[in-house]
């Protein structure tokens, strides 16, 4: 299962079932579940964690040293969840001492030549699309779709079950359950073909509409608008975790755009 080509490390911890192809090196203190394949020309670097039944494609480079001045040969990791696949040439640096550890969760597809920067965390089942190009410590939540050719800010979070319109510069916070498109980047609805996709029924995705509408269309600040969703509607989980984002936001959310926004989308 492993080409007599590859290079593996004799500290390198590989399960059951794994296969490597030709030109692929493999350093030390690396780790590889089981069924996973890594194409060729592949580079998995110290500090590499690779879950079960992975697919990498050739030209990734996993694991390699943050691209950060301040990083001081600390001992970090660069994790990949279960059922998880990197198209072509992307890469996925280590984290630094503030976090740790960059992640990437499972059932998720980052597509060709994009980028993951140190200290960033994307959950599970994501799509990042081609030449996505994500800096440090971004948090993507789970089942976010984010399109092609995007450039998302360094501490930027995007919340789950969000998606980002290719093209994009992802300069603020995306709060949970939106389309962010336009530019600049601005709210263009509550995501309701992708919840629908997800199992989320009519209630629940007529409750977030209100929210939303509170927070973009009330003319009402985000203080105000916040107060006034947990006094005026009722608590679920769906809105508790928008509100807690949003108070909990570094960069602040995204606006509404001023030409042809509209939440009915």
């Amino acid at each position: 299962m492993i080409h007599p080509h590859t290079y593996i490390h004799p500290n390198a911890r590989l399960a059951q079932n794994v296969k490597i192809d030709p030109f692929t090196v493999i350093h030390q203190d690396v780790e590889i579940g089981e069924g996973t394949w890594i194409g060729s020309n592949v580079t998995i670097m110290e500090g590499a964690r690779i879950g079960k039944n992975c697919r990498i494609f050739p030209g990734a480079v996993i694991s390699a040293i943050p691209q950060d001045l301040k990083f001081a040969g600390e001992k970090t990791t660069a994790e990949i969840g279960d059922n998880t696949t990197l198209r072509e040439f992307v890469t996925v640096n280590r984290g630094t001492k503030e976090r740790g550890k960059t992640t990437v969760g499972s059932d998720c597809l980052i597509q060709a030549y994009t980028h993951v920067a140190h200290d960033c965390s994307i959950g599970n089942n994501c799509i990042i699309s081609n030449s996505t190009q994500i800096a440090g410590h971004v948090v993507i939540g789970d089942w976010v779709i984010v399109g092609g050719v995007c450039a998302v800010h360094q501490f930027v979070q995007i919340g789950s079950h969000s998606f980002v319109a290719g093209g994009s510069l992802v300069s603020k916070d995306v709060p949970p359950y939106i389309k962010a498109v336009r530019t600049p980047l601005s709210y263009g609805g509550v995501n309701s073909v992708g919840l629908k996709r997800r199992g989320f029924d009519l209630d629940k995705i007529n409750h977030i509409l209100d929210i939303y509408r509170i927070i973009y269309n009330k003319g009402l600040n985000t203080s105000q608008a916040l107060e006034f969703i947990e006094e005026e509607l009722a608590a679920s989980d769906e809105r508790d975790e928008i509100l807690t984002f949003i108070r909990e936001s570094g960069r602040g959310i995204i606006k509404r755009g001023t030409k042809g926004a509209s939440d009915e989308d």
